[in-house]
């Protein structure tokens, strides 16, 4: 159900920048390679296989939780990168915001065992409702 919600959300924000694409304030890294538009892509793309990757058994979902940490680690890049060349001062504030509420959250429940999942029940055979 995570890589679901988590797949779903990136993927309608890689949508966003397609159609309005923001101000690029402390994206100058990423805008000096191409355009907002074009790194949306990056998050649909990643977004749909986190998604898909929802639907895998536990154990094989691996991929849908690596495509999640793409995008917030390339924009906390750019972000940090901006802090450091002195273009955007709030940039850091932005950078840890990703690093912790995607990244960090994507790497703990990447983490969370399967066990620790409990089984759905199964219906009883040959047993009278």
């Amino acid at each position: 159900m995570f890589l679901l919600i988590l797949g779903t959300g990136k993927t309608c924000w890689g949508i966003s920048f397609l159609v309005t694409p923001p101000d690029d304030d402390g994206l100058e890294l990423l805008t000096s390679l191409c355009s907002l538009r074009h790194w949306s892509w990056l998050w649909i793309v990643c977004g749909l296989a986190t998604l898909t990757s929802a639907f895998l058994k536990v154990g094989r979902d691996k991929l849908g939780f690596l495509a999640a940490l793409v995008p917030p680690i390339v924009w906390a890049t750019a972000y940090t990168v901006a802090v450091i060349t002195g273009d955007y001062s709030r940039g850091g504030f932005v950078a840890v915001w990703y690093l912790t509420s995607h990244v960090g959250v994507i790497m703990w429940a990447a983490t969370v065992p399967e066990y620790s999942v409990p089984p759905a029940p199964r219906p009883q055979r040959g047993k009278a409702a």
